[in-house]
């Protein structure tokens, strides 16, 4: 991995100076182990995290007529009454030509268009030399890579923005400063999009040669005036850093800190965030900065994105990726938006990755959400966009204020909740073709946890009052009793769990016991099973009721302080990535874009007592 001479400077600087600036610190004692997916760390209650594109080479008509498979540096905004999602895509991996950039929209960030291309492939003039990298341009196709890719003027009008490089071949950089250049359009409120326009080329860049004019030649008065604001903001050009010539005098901060992300606080002054948590702080508006960034003391990211924000709540939220690796990922709150004191789980999964490609990393990586400016989604909730394994685009909604004590009893009936508050305290992983939402069984709601997909799996968790000793008792009706499977856990706060029971594929209820499962009962299709736990974290015991008639006791398969979660899940739980998995997947998985026959599981109640 390369850094830049700033950068490893900046890494390196000495604690005293840090903290002799007035900076953000994350000051909690939590930390994560990379060991765990989930880093061990408690979740923050009632995140839904969503799969909103799911790549396909095979079958393109599931992926909304796309079959390239590396997707990455997704970006989000809110207009119009509505969630607007870009991505960039190439075909197999990062840098390889050719690319284009993408957009998905949404009325409530759960249900989503098919992606439309937005800024499609850009064809670079045959015989065309980049400066500084050997070899002549025949049949190439631009790279796409930007940071930034919404600007909401103050008319009102929405532009989207991406750029495109140039990368010779898979080891060259597409955003070295001797690009094509950045090109935008207008969103329009009837869902149609403007002409493209380039609004900065690179200087190496011969205009003559461009596809696309520059949007001075725009007749429409407006938006050559909302491209004019966007050009005059310095937090906006800051954005534009890594893209830009090296000398752009648009960009304030010229050095090459990456990423950037930023937010204010009440005393007006802006704090900075780059990758690597390096923060610096600015009292103009990012024309200039108090001191070179530096690494946040207490805070762990690596060569990964780094959001922050100010909630609704008046208070302030970091997200990233808190190891060296790309998972988990996680949030860190703050009530002065300097000090953070805690971290919670945000998404501790990682799916498995289908499709090997260049510089193609594991995990939920490149967090972003919306921008001050940008929008406010109605509920007051965080909404955060990334994409997993560079490959699938996913949407986080993290309620505010962010939390992860439960201190009362859960006595939930879904179809006696209000509408649209069922899930409002439970943890939902739910990919596209494992979906996990509020449906209707019998006319009464229930959760639904569904799954087709080969290689990942649907996900609902509710974190409980901890307890050493506890009743815990769920509704459960599977629809089948010949195919998929759901596991239930009951885990402790790191989420480890001490006892799972399982709905298997050949019709039994079984126990996990050690390293064997041992026979609960068998279990039909379509027939409700009201289960009960007697729980004792001291005797390491528990006792099993099937609809009132007693099944026994069980020795947990491993050791807890005391209860925390109720997880149900359709699949095993994983352990691949790991700290020791080689960097680069440069492999496809078997039938990768096929789907396995669907498996529903129908959850109607769970309750707790003390």
């Amino acid at each position: 991995m390369k850094f830049s001479k700033a950068i490893l400077l900046s890494l390196v600087a000495c604690s005293s100076s840090v903290f002799a600036q007035d900076t953000i610190r994350y000051t909690g004692n939590t930390l994560s182990n990379v060991d765990y997916h989930h880093g061990q760390l408690s979740p923050a209650i009632g995140v839904h995290n969503m799969q909103v594109f799911r790549a396909n080479r095979e079958h393109p008509e599931w992926a909304g007529g796309n079959n390239w498979t590396y997707n990455h540096q997704p970006l989000m905004a809110y207009w119009n009454n509505q969630f607007y999602l870009q991505y960039l895509s190439n075909p197999v991996g990062e840098h390889i030509a050719p690319g284009q950039t993408l957009m998905l929209t949404s009325k409530d960030g759960i249900n989503w268009s098919k992606p439309e291309i937005l800024f499609p492939p850009y064809k670079i003039p045959d015989g065309y030399k980049k400066e500084g990298y050997p070899g002549v341009a025949k049949d190439l196709y631009a790279v796409m890579h930007q940071r930034m890719a919404f600007f909401t003027a103050k008319s009102g009008r929405l532009l989207t923005l991406a750029y495109y490089g140039i990368a010779m071949d898979m080891k060259d950089s597409p955003n070295d400063g001797k690009g094509i250049g950045r090109v935008v359009r207008e969103v329009y409120k009837n869902g149609t999009y403007g002409p493209i326009y380039f609004i900065r080329n690179n200087k190496n860049w011969n205009k003559k040669l461009s596809t696309y004019p520059f949007y001075t030649s725009s007749k429409d008065k407006g938006f050559k005036k909302a491209c004019e604001e966007l050009l005059a903001n310095p937090l906006m050009m800051q954005q534009w850093v890594e893209e830009a010539d090296r000398d752009d005098p648009l960009i304030p901060l010229k050095k090459e800190y990456k990423a950037f992300s930023y937010y204010h606080l009440p005393n007006g002054k802006v704090i900075g965030l780059w990758k690597h948590a390096l923060t610096s702080e600015s009292a103009d508006e990012g024309k200039t900065w108090e001191y070179n960034p530096l690494r946040a003391p207490g805070f762990i990211n690596s060569n990964a994105k780094i959001w922050g924000q100010k909630t609704s709540d008046g208070k302030y939220a970091t997200v990233y990726n808190p190891s060296e690796f790309r998972w988990p990922l996680a949030v860190s709150t703050s009530a002065d938006g300097l000090n953070y004191t805690d971290l919670l789980l945000v998404n501790g999964e990682i799916s498995s990755m289908r499709y090997g490609g260049n510089y193609k990393s594991y995990g939920p990586q490149y967090i972003r959400g919306i921008i001050e400016g940008n929008g406010n989604p109605p509920g007051g909730d965080m909404w955060l966009t990334y994409s997993m394994n560079k490959e699938d685009i996913w949407v986080a909604k993290v309620p505010v204020p962010v939390t992860a004590e439960e201190t009362a009893v859960v006595n939930e009936t879904f179809s006696q909740m209000p509408d649209g508050k069922e899930l409002d305290k439970w943890n939902l992983f739910s990919p596209i073709w494992a979906r996990t939402q509020i449906e209707k069984l019998n006319g009464e709601k229930v959760l639904a946890l569904h799954d087709s997909d080969p290689f990942d799996y649907a996900k609902a968790e509710r974190v409980i009052k901890p307890a050493k000793k506890l009743t815990v008792e769920f509704t459960v009706t599977p629809k089948q009793n010949n195919n998929g499977e759901l596991q239930i856990e009951l885990q402790d706060a790191k989420g480890l769990p001490a006892l799972r029971l399982v709905f298997d594929a050949e019709g039994k209820l079984k126990a996990k016991v050690g390293y064997r499962y041992s026979g609960v009962m068998d279990y039909e299709a379509g027939k409700t099973y009201k289960i009960a736990l007697e729980l004792d974290c001291n005797t390491r015991i528990y006792k099993i009721k099937v609809n009132g008639q007693d099944k026994g006791a069980k020795v947990y398969f491993a050791p807890v302080s005391a209860f925390n979660r109720v997880m149900f899940r359709t699949g095993e739980v994983r352990h691949f990535p790991n700290a020791e998995t080689p960097t680069d997947q440069d492999y496809d998985l078997k039938n990768a874009g096929e789907k396995a026959p669907e498996a529903v599981f129908y959850v109607h109640s769970l309750k707790t007592t003390y």
